[in-house]
């Protein structure tokens, strides 16, 4: 893993949008989804996924969703459910109530929340399978009141049952029922435009590959979206009093997710940056996902060395990471000066991994530097207000001159007529604001 100074690191990571060739292509799938329904769908499946289906074979039966509890163990059963339950107390606080205020001249001002009624949950199912990330997309959704959920998943090339069974008990868990055995750019299309067996949504959540992110991206507009979700990213801020072998091994937690994912350090001491290098190449010999991670550490890693802790920070918030770690000795102490991070841990027994599956917040962070301006996915992803505005006459005979004001600078002499009207019925219309 290259040591560097921030001086030769290249600070701002390049956003990929998939080449014009991959783009092409999800624009085909999605016109032919749009135009064929399932005939579209199941011509893919079978293209992309290997597996043969037929239209009455596209939804998974509550009996497989029960026999799916065969093929894990208890103990998996258990950590889903211990997991579900802080994650669901964690977003129950996010929860908001639709609100009135009634003025003294009877004027309401106020606004309505109303949950999405449809949405879509894409679940990967390619290098690996990812049941936590069914409770980040769901539980939310559940809280937020949204009646209808429904879950893509890819097929296996283990036959129309190749669904994994661990994401399989995650749905149920979550209280799933709709689940769909469908992948890829192909999915997210029937999502978005519906198909003869799968109705449309609202939104669409869920992380995928470079396929997925265009097709969420090409249908967005018809609905809406969580992201554009890029490969993971770990930044860790450490000090001398940090322990090597816990910050390499958080570094490889992420590096082990892609090939493209993002693992850094950045610390002051020399001597913290030569130790963690040496721990991650003696931890990669031991992973089992060496090939991904060695791949990550090496094209997208780096340990910089900062001179200060002051110049830590400002690198920190230029990257905006995904997961950012301060393992330093005071990091509460740090914690007013980060600006950007889409989920920040602290402490030395705070690692990602406890974000990941188990404390509660979401887990579906900003990548590629979009924490600068956005946040992880919430109760609020799943909801829609519309304002609520009452005037009473008595506003209406106050403010209407000054409404009027405001809609003939801008050249809109049919909103001022909209108002002049009302005044000049109540007698208040003259002044030199009618014709």
């Amino acid at each position: 893993m290259k040591v560097v100074s921030s001086k030769d690191f290249k600070l701002e990571r390049e956003v990929e949008y998939g080449t014009p060739e991959q783009n092409q292509a999800v624009k085909e799938i999605v016109t032919a989804i749009k135009k064929e329904g399932d005939t579209a769908l199941l011509r893919y499946t079978e293209q992309f996924d290997r597996v043969t289906l037929t239209s009455n074979q596209l939804r998974v039966t509550p009996e497989e969703l029960q026999a799916a509890y065969g093929r894990v163990e208890e103990s998996f059963v258990s950590a889903i459910q211990a997991a579900a339950a802080n994650i669901r107390a964690f977003h129950a606080r996010q929860k908001r109530n639709s609100w009135m205020d009634l003025q003294p001249d009877g004027t309401i001002l106020g606004q309505i929340i109303r949950p999405l009624k449809r949405v879509g949950v894409y679940v990967p199912g390619g290098k690996a399978a990812y049941p936590s990330s069914v409770l980040m997309n769901v539980i939310p959704a559940q809280i937020a009141g949204v009646p209808e959920i429904v879950m893509v998943t890819p097929p296996s090339t283990g036959g129309k049952e190749g669904i994994d069974p661990y994401i399989l008990v995650a749905a149920a868990e979550a209280g799933v029922n709709e689940i769909y055995r469908v992948g890829g750019a192909q999915a997210v299309a029937a999502l978005a435009f519906g198909t003869e067996s799968i109705a449309p949504v609202d939104k669409i959540c869920g992380p995928g590959n470079i396929y997925v992110a265009l097709a969420k991206r090409e249908v967005y507009g018809a609905v809406d979206i969580d992201s554009i979700a890029g490969p993971s990213e770990i930044v860790v801020l450490a000090d001398e009093t940090a322990e090597p072998a816990y910050v390499a091994a958080d570094l490889l937690s992420q590096a082990e997710h892609d090939e493209m994912a993002s693992a850094i350090l950045v610390t002051p001491s020399q001597s913290l940056a030569d130790s963690v290098a040496a721990e991650v190449e003696l931890q990669l010999q031991e992973l089992p996902r060496q090939a991904i991670a060695r791949s990550s550490v090496e094209n997208y890693g780096a340990i910089i060395v900062v001179e200060s802790m002051e110049e830590g920070i400002s690198v920190v918030n230029r990257l905006a990471p995904e997961h950012l770690e301060i393992v330093v000795e005071d990091p509460m102490g740090l914690v007013g000066s980060i600006e950007n991070a889409g989920a920040i841990f602290l402490g030395a027994y705070s690692s990602e991994p406890v974000g990941d599956y188990f404390a509660g917040p979401n887990h579906i962070i900003p990548t590629n530097g979009t924490a600068r301006f956005s946040s992880p996915v919430d109760v609020d992803d799943f909801i829609k207000k519309s304002s609520l505005i009452y005037y009473s006459k008595e506003a209406l005979l106050r403010d209407g001159k000054t409404i009027i004001e405001l809609a003939r600078r801008e050249g809109l002499e049919g909103h001022a007529r909209a108002i002049e009207i009302r005044l000049k019925n109540e007698g208040k219309g003259g002044d030199g604001y009618g014709e």
